[in-house]
Formats: structure tokens, sequence, C-alpha cells
């Protein structure tokens, strides 16, 4: 089972990032999926779930009106949309798929995404 996190990057204030997450092994659509970030020095935190194909989804209050989940059944890969960042979303990105967040069966290697001006 792979999990590969792309789309990372340097964007100002304000700016947009797509990230992906891209499975193999696994059909992602069978476990809820998440993701999840890492600050420098902070704890993992939840920013977004996505349960099944029809997708009910959910955010962080810290995110919720700027970023959006999606899932591609047919590419088994699951997105963020992250609009309008903030100085205070750079982090390192993960997916993960599992029963919880906290404790997932499967998770990526992260993209890192930096937002500076």
């Amino acid at each position: 089972v792979q999990l590969v996190e792309s789309g990372g990057g340097s964007v100002q204030p304000g700016g947009s990032l797509r990230l992906s997450c891209a499975a193999s092994g696994i059909a992602l659509s069978s476990f809820p999926m998440y993701w999840v970030r890492q600050a420098p020095g902070k704890r993992l935190e939840w920013v977004s779930t996505f349960v099944g194909e029809n997708g009910n989804t959910g955010y962080s209050d810290l995110v919720n009106g700027r970023f959006t989940i999606s899932f591609d059944n047919a590419k088994n890969t699951l997105y963020l949309q992250m609009d309008s960042l903030e100085s205070e979303d750079t982090a390192m990105y993960h997916c993960s798929v599992g029963r919880t967040w906290r404790a997932p069966r499967y998770q990526g290697q992260g993209t890192q995404v930096t937002v500076s001006s």
C-alpha cells in the first residue's frame, strides 16, 4: 500500500494550492479519508475528512470555508483544494485512511506547504 501526496509548495498569503494523494494497493473509498497537517514544533492536526464515494465531508474550524476536500474514485485519488492560504497554514500535509485520523491505518509521507510573503 502506498499513499503519495503531491502539490505542495511555497505561496504568498492569499494564494491557492491543490494537494493530491494518489493511492495504490488500496481502494481509498473503503475507508474514511483524511487530510492532516503538522507544523514544526506542533502536534499533528486534523484538517478534513471525506467518507464514502459520494462524500460526507468535515473540516476543521481553522480551514472551513477556505479548503475543499474531494475524491476521484476512478483515479483513486484524494484532493485538497486550499484557497485564501494564511501563514498559519504552513505545515507538512499528509493524507491518511482508517477508522480515525489519530490512529490511521495508512498515512503518506506528506507534502510541504509554506505560506510566506
